[in-house]
């Protein structure tokens, strides 16, 4: 065990790295589905506290790792997200088949939902270039889209991972632990992106 790490016969840095090109493997070419987890605010009237999780949707458009969303605030995750101190969420990404042996990976972090452009967002939001990177993989998501006349309001959100827990599989032969976020953004230029627009999130921001 290493600061909560569970290394069997490997050496922690080469192991971590490497744990950080499978995670945004995972991440950038899987389906795209994730469990979107957040928690009931203190002023709810039953469930204060209480955690709540559904699949979500999600794109991995930036070369950092964060992930783009749509953000409806009818959902009641998101209105847990517009409740929490700091906009805190966690996704959770699987392998295919889910079963034990295959690699897991939890992204906890802190979303920031697009209301309105600005210098700094314009390129990235108003360019249409995450609206076609989110397209790419999920087409039928097109009824949803921001400034499309939605069913429902929507924005487009931005889910910045700030802590990375991942579990390659067994124990006694992958990685279990925690990966340092630097090791996980800079992973992205070594993971295949399935013909995926990547954009590059301003340093400053990461």
């Amino acid at each position: 065990m290493d600061g909560g790490n569970i290394i069997m016969g490997r050496g922690t840095d080469i192991d971590a790295c490497r744990a950080a090109r499978l995670a945004r493997v995972l991440v950038d070419t899987n389906d795209s589905v994730g469990t979107l987890a957040t928690v009931f605010p203190a002023d709810h009237s039953s469930l204060a506290g209480r955690p709540f999780a559904l699949m979500e949707y999600y794109a991995s458009c930036h070369t950092n790792g964060s992930l783009s969303f749509i953000f409806m605030p009818i959902s009641q995750n998101n209105r847990n997200i517009l409740h929490s101190e700091g906009h805190a969420a966690t996704f959770t990404i699987a392998a295919h088949p889910a079963k034990a042996s295959n690699a897991r990976v939890a992204l906890m972090g802190n979303v920031t939902v697009i209301k309105e452009t600005s210098p700094e967002t314009d390129v990235m939001w108003s360019s249409g270039e995450i609206e076609k990177c989110f397209l790419e993989r999920h087409p039928d998501a097109r009824w949803w889209i921001p400034g499309k006349k939605p069913a429902h309001t929507a924005y487009w959100a931005r889910f910045d991972p700030t802590t990375i827990y991942y579990v390659g599989g067994f124990g006694s032969e992958h990685y279990i632990g925690f990966i340092p976020i630097e090791l996980y953004q800079q992973a992205g230029d070594l993971s295949p992106t399935g013909g995926e627009l990547r954009i590059q999130v301003d340093p400053r921001r990461t």
